[in-house]
């Protein structure tokens, strides 16, 4: 359930980037602005141009002069269609990402109070009924799409802290980064979503895209209800035997009673901002290369739209088998007494952040060439995918009884690389897309990727915190201070008196 609602999370948040293509008139003239600046620098493969300087815009989709790859009307079906302008489109994208950036605290917070699985439930619920309204919202034009969005965004920006309590009260330490790597099988959503939404644009229009996508959706929530509970004591079908395997292999660490969060005890502590600042620096990095991958595959290696699409959906595959083989490694590890489990997790984490960020280094030097650049992509967000093995599930190492509350921190910072590195590309690249500009987009991910690996070597850990159970701390005080008194009882108790004979 875990993995296919993660899968169903991402198709219902990237649906729109590849609807919006058909969504939008061809040949719209406020899209279509031709950059006359950029053709006059020398590029890695030559592009057609005009006579006055404008890149040509072929029925193949080979070339085009923004970031947006439109279909010509041949490529799609008859269907109604809106004037938007780049800046129209720029606005419905991105308004996912405000309200999606507000819930991620509040969603892990509240997963801890009333229970993962309404938190997890109603915002894929919410989110696929809303989905439906799309096409209709559209008609009322793109203000009404970019609200409906930032809905859409508020509702999934808990998902991902709402499954960080489930994990602590379901599933044994020894097995918690396989089932982290489940996570990531939104990137297989991503995979599988690019070619079925093409299909279904082409074959029966874009508004089918979200009605397939909410229909599905809706299927998986009414299946979550029926069959998932917040703790395996809430379980009315598990046996005896896993009931009582689960909760001795959890033992004490994680609790379902509401316990209030020592704010200060998380805020002052090294171990969280170490996870925080790495995680800052690996979504920067990722978001830097899977939203901008399709622009410079367009720009610099000058691939076609069936290319750009069958090869930017390869890393999204291989950051999911990686997740998944490298996450079973680190169980056995663990099970076996190989390592510690910091040293698991310093491991597994400067593997998947170190090593984008060296290979970043030869992107900047190397990323002209076509077999390079791809090979290079691909393989850095392969390895990526290791994170489930290392910083990822380190917040359920440390405190799982507060994993949704620091899961919500972390992606709450880190969901603001996002508008950094989109802020960043326009800016470096602006009216001025030539290899020399991305190599310093390529040399900032490279300082970005080995800055977090090298926080976490030094400063990660997968000590279980102290202030992970507050009561069990105010019980030890509350021992302590009896003991004080009794001590001083006993020191100040005056001398008795003697008989007198």
């Amino acid at each position: 359930m875990v993995i296919l609602g993660f899968m169903l999370n991402y198709m219902l948040r990237v649906n729109m980037t590849i609807a919006i293509v058909s969504m939008i008139v061809p040949g719209n003239d406020s899209l279509h602005t031709a950059d006359q600046n950029a053709s006059s620098h020398t590029e890695c493969f030559d592009r057609p141009v005009t006579e006055n300087g404008d890149v040509t815009w072929s029925d193949n989709g080979s070339t085009a002069p923004n970031s947006f790859p439109y279909p010509s009307k041949r490529d799609t079906t008859d269907q109604t269609r809106y004037p938007w302008n780049e800046y129209q489109v720029n606005l419905v994208l991105g308004s996912f990402f405000w309200g999606y950036i507000c819930t991620e605290l509040p969603g892990g917070r509240l997963a801890e109070i009333i229970g993962p699985k309404r938190v997890f439930g109603y915002s894929m619920l919410v989110s696929s009924a809303i989905t439906f309204l799309t096409p209709l919202c559209a008609t009322y034009g793109y203000i009404a799409v970019a609200a409906l969005r930032t809905i859409l965004g508020l509702m999934l920006g808990a998902t991902w802290p709402a499954m960080q309590p489930m994990t602590a009260r379901w599933i044994p330490p020894s097995e918690r980064s396989k089932f982290v790597s489940n996570m990531m099988a939104s990137s297989l959503g991503a995979a599988i979503t690019m070619p079925s939404c093409g299909f279904l644009i082409a074959s029966l229009g874009w508004e089918s895209v979200f009605y397939v996508t909410g229909t599905i959706g809706l299927a998986w929530s009414a299946a979550w209800f029926l069959l998932i509970f917040d703790s395996p004591s809430q379980h009315p079908r598990i046996s005896k035997e896993e009931r009582r395997f689960i909760e001795n292999a959890i033992g004490s660490t994680s609790t379902t009673k509401r316990l209030s969060v020592p704010w200060k005890s998380i805020f002052l502590a090294p171990p969280v901002w170490t996870i925080v600042l790495t995680h800052g620096c690996n979504v920067f990095g990722y978001f830097t290369v899977v939203n901008q991958l399709p622009t410079y595959m367009k720009y610099i290696l000058n691939f076609n739209i069936k290319q750009n699409g069958m090869l930017s959906s390869l890393p999204y595959l291989g950051k999911y088998i990686f997740a998944v083989t490298t996450s079973s490694v680190a169980d056995y590890l663990f099970k076996k007494n190989r390592l510690s489990v910091t040293a698991i997790r310093k491991i597994f984490t400067t593997l998947a952040v170190l090593s984008p960020g060296l290979l970043m280094i030869i992107q900047a030097n190397y990323g002209c060439d076509r077999v390079t650049s791809v090979s290079i992509f691909t393989i850095a967000l392969t390895i990526n995918g290791a994170v489930t093995a290392g910083y990822l599930g380190n917040c359920l190492d440390i405190a799982p009884n507060f994993a949704g509350t620091i899961f919500g921190i972390m992606n709450t910072l880190g969901s603001l690389g996002g508008f950094l590195s989109s802020y960043m590309v326009g800016t470096i690249t602006y009216k001025n897309q030539t290899y020399a500009r991305w190599s310093i987009i390529f040399w900032i991910l490279a300082f970005t990727y080995c800055f977090g690996a090298v926080v976490f070597s030094i400063f990660g850990t997968g000590q279980l915190q102290k202030w992970n159970n507050p009561e069990e701390k105010q019980d030890e005080e509350r021992v302590n201070v009896k003991a004080d008194a009794t001590n001083l009882g006993e020191e100040f108790e005056p001398p008795k008196e003697k008989k007198v004979p």
